[in-house]
């Protein structure tokens, strides 16, 4: 199993992830995609549109502004409600949510599965153990609470310096981020906690522009910000994040079937990509932690090296949006169908996942250490991330044998533009082909294309290595393009 150390190596040191304004002493949880991050982010952006948008015939899609009208917020409960009790340790200033004081473990009893538990996770990692029937498993919790004043309900010792009483009182923290619009004092506006919200003011729009019926569904990939007060595990949770959202409009009668549906092909979907079944786990919301306008809650997690976590959550919404927003905004907001002359408020389904979260987890999947035998027959150990072929980065690296002989590395360059035309190549004359192979293999380059003697002197062929297997093929230069596109799909 991959630590977290060890992605945090590889993300840094192959150009995936780097710290925020690293040059000035980074920035609290925020991170840049590298080249090869943004290639890879991009790509699983690119096939989850693919698969929800592209493929199907009853989605459409939008990208809504990140700043919205402030009614927006309060209509979907966000100013009232979107609040975490917070408190200061006088002594070492640490901040911490009150209600998260507690120090426990979750461990699955019967396969050994180690689920996240991290500050600001513990409330779940509680009730997975007090509820030990969900998803037909057990669960042995542990746990050892922080000595709490029952009359104030408030710590009286902090976690991370030991001081006794040291604590601030309780006060609410709205996790939205807030700013001011135009030069005028008090024209409040938030940085949106969550893309949905800016579907379902635009539910209207699309129904009535795109001419749709129910069922049908808006999709949308955008940022989102929370304030979040404890935050960590390298990208796992941020306070700004990318989001993959789904919101998908049925008849009431529907919605439970829906979200099934949506259970079944979200998981699908994980796995064709790559991730292994055993990987990937469900939580099903007890009732207690389950949204009150929910009438069921799932996450899909995955093992990351923090142990099971989630990875996406598959809420049934009911009706309860499109009423908020009805209610304060005074627009009608339901669906009327003119064969049956039935109207409603369309039920929700809510499928969300965060963009930065699949990385982490197509990263954690992919990375191997394997040995292998060398050209002389000891045993070496290299890197390599198995990514799908989709999600590469790089599809191809052009190769020359020689990296100071001039046709070797005209050529070699000329069949890298030619690549280029369809496929993220790379061209690297650096080092010997050994190092180069070692450093493609730990990016996820599918194939590495070889240039050599041969090819400007002979047969006119070049050598494909697979990324996987280290098989080698000969292959013409004029049908490297079309053997990649046979490939990598």
């Amino acid at each position: 199993m991959v630590t977290m150390d060890k992605l945090v190596s590889l993300c840094k040191r192959r150009g995936f992830i780097f710290p925020s304004s690293e040059i000035y002493g980074g920035f609290q949880s925020t991170y840049d995609y590298g080249p090869l991050g943004t290639l890879l982010k991009n790509n699983i952006k690119a096939q989850w549109w693919k698969a929800v948008v592209q493929q199907r015939d009853d989605m459409e899609p939008l990208d809504a502004s990140i700043l919205m009208h402030p009614r927006v917020w309060e209509a979907s409960g966000h100013v009232a409600v979107f609040n975490d009790p917070l408190v200061d340790c006088k002594e070492c200033k640490a901040r911490f949510r009150a209600d998260h004081l507690w120090c426990l473990t979750a461990t699955h009893r019967d396969e050994s599965k180690q689920y996240a538990v991290e500050a600001g996770e513990e409330d779940e990692a509680l009730s997975k153990g007090r509820e030990l029937h969900q998803i037909g498993k057990r669960w042995e919790v542990s746990a050892a609470p922080m000595v709490i004043d029952a009359a104030e309900g408030t710590p009286q010792v902090c976690p991370k310096c030991g001081a006794a009483g040291s604590f601030t009182e309780p006060r609410a923290f709205n996790m939205m981020f807030q700013t001011q619009v135009g030069p005028v004092e008090g024209s409040i506006a938030y940085l949106r906690p969550e893309t949905a919200q800016g579907i379902f003011v635009n539910y209207d729009n699309v129904l009535t522009t795109m001419r749709r019926k129910l069922p049908f569904g808006i999709a949308q990939v955008g940022k989102a910000f929370r304030n979040e007060i404890v935050t960590g595990n390298f990208t796992f949770r941020t306070r700004e994040f990318e989001q993959m959202e789904i919101e998908y409009f049925c008849w009431p009668e529907q919605s439970a079937e829906k979200h099934q549906e949506w259970i079944d092909a979200r998981i699908a979907w994980y796995t064709r990509l790559g991730i292994a079944r055993e990987n990937l786990d469900l939580y099903e919301h007890p009732d207690h932690k389950r949204s009150h306008y929910s009438t069921r809650t799932v996450d899909i997690l995955y093992r990351f090296p923090i142990g099971f976590a989630e990875l996406e959550g598959i809420a049934n919404r009911t009706d309860f949006d499109l009423s908020q927003h009805a209610e304060f905004s005074g627009k009608t907001l339901d669906y009327f169908d003119t064969k049956t002359e039935r109207r409603v408020v369309p039920h929700v389904v809510e499928p969300s996942a965060g963009v930065d979260r699949n990385v982490l987890a197509f990263l954690t999947e992919a990375y191997t250490e394997e040995e292998y035998t060398d050209q002389k027959g000891g045993k070496a150990t290299r890197t390599l991330l198995r990514l799908h072929p989709t999600l590469a980065p790089i599809k191809a690296a052009v190769l020359p044998l020689a990296g100071n002989r001039e046709d070797l590395v005209a050529t070699a360059r000329a069949l890298a533009a030619e690549l280029r035309e369809d496929f993220s190549v790379q061209y690297d004359d650096t080092g010997a082909i050994g190092k180069l192979y070692r450093r493609q293999d730990e990016i996820g380059t599918l194939y590495c294309i070889t240039v050599d003697h041969q090819t400007i002197d002979d047969d006119g062929k070049v050598t494909i290595r697979d990324r996987d297997t280290m098989q080698q093929v000969r292959l013409a230069k004029d049908e490297v393009a079309g053997w990649l596109r046979d490939r990598v799909r």
